[in-house]
């Protein structure tokens, strides 16, 4: 709060007390006076008159004390709930905005698709172990586990066709994360720098920018994921026709490529990714950015050093 602000509060609080001060006298001798009815009646009832005027000069003393006692803890909580509110505020302001929606619309589709994917992939894979029979059954059979599949495999397709050819090329902010997210030898002296930072051989962290090299690693092996996946799904999808166009051996390699890279993405993923975004101590139970694309100031001071750096600099300089 600035010196305009404090004082403008100050001379709303004079104005209040002196409100409630000018309305004093006024109020107190109405008080007064209706006591002193109210007592008078007694005194035909044995009730002397000046033990009638002790009485109202103690009601008088015991109610302008319980008033001055409730005003100052009106303006006490008033105070503190004008000090609450502009915390909420400060607090909101201090949010960065890290992913903005169309990215997380992108996000969203994708662990969806790519958990249907597993959940009905797996048991295929692994079609004697008692679990997946389990699962097939509960899910409706075999035909609906292939339907189910193929629906997340067109999820998967149409979420990684719109970020490559719309997404990364016509959007501002997909072009600059695009860029952002390429390696570079600053994401190796980041590696050997954690290293070190494991094993207490340094006491600092390294300072990230936009992305760490885990977010790097992340986004590209989905990135190949994806291309590997779509690529022999869409092999296997049309059987006869790819073999017709390509050979036996090329869709015999198709569906050995396609089981092995589905099992390696969900061990990714429940290991790595999870790690990572649900069970590090440091965002347990779950990073909220896949939800509302904000990180708190403390989250990028932590986390992303270098960017927020570079934001407070962008800000002073467009202020000036």
């Amino acid at each position: 709060m600035d010196d305009i602000e404090k004082t403008k509060k100050k001379e709303e609080e004079a104005k209040e007390q002196k409100a409630f001060s000018n309305n004093d006298s006024r109020l107190k001798e109405e008080i007064r006076q209706s006591l002193i009815k109210d007592l008078e009646k007694k005194v035909d009832d044995g009730v002397d008159g000046e033990v009638t005027e002790e009485m109202v000069d103690e009601l008088m003393a015991q109610f302008w004390k319980a008033k001055e006692e409730t005003l100052e803890k009106f303006l006490k909580k008033k105070r503190r709930e004008e000090k609450r509110a502009l915390e909420g505020v400060e607090k909101q302001e201090e949010t960065f905005t890290r992913f903005g929606l169309n990215f997380r619309i992108q996000h969203m589709t994708l662990f969806t698709s790519v958990l249907l994917l597993i959940f009905t992939g797996m048991p295929e894979k692994f079609h004697e172990a008692g679990i997946s029979g389990f699962i097939i059954n509960a899910l409706g059979g075999i035909k609906v586990i292939t339907i189910l599949h193929r629906i997340g495999a067109v999820g998967l397709s149409a979420m990684f066709a719109y970020h490559c050819t719309i997404y990364t090329i016509f959007f501002r902010q997909g072009r600059r994360d695009f860029v952002e997210l390429l390696p570079m030898p600053k994401d190796l002296f980041d590696v050997i720098q954690m290293i070190k930072y494991f094993f207490g051989l340094s006491k600092e962290r390294p300072k990230f920018g936009r992305f760490s090299y885990i977010e790097k690693f992340d986004y590209w092996a989905v990135y190949w994921g994806c291309m590997v996946m779509i690529g022999s799904g869409v092999i296997m999808w049309f059987e006869i026709e790819s073999m017709n166009l390509f050979g036996k051996v090329v869709v015999d390699i198709a569906k050995e490529a396609h089981s092995d890279e589905g099992l390696l993405c969900a061990l990714a993923i429940l290991i790595w990714h999870f790690y990572n975004v649900h069970l590090n101590p440091r965002v347990f139970p779950m990073s909220w950015v896949w939800w509302n694309g904000k990180l708190t100031k403390e989250e990028m001071i932590e986390e992303h050093p270098l960017e927020y750096e570079r934001i407070m600099k962008e800000k002073e300089a467009n202020r000036q």
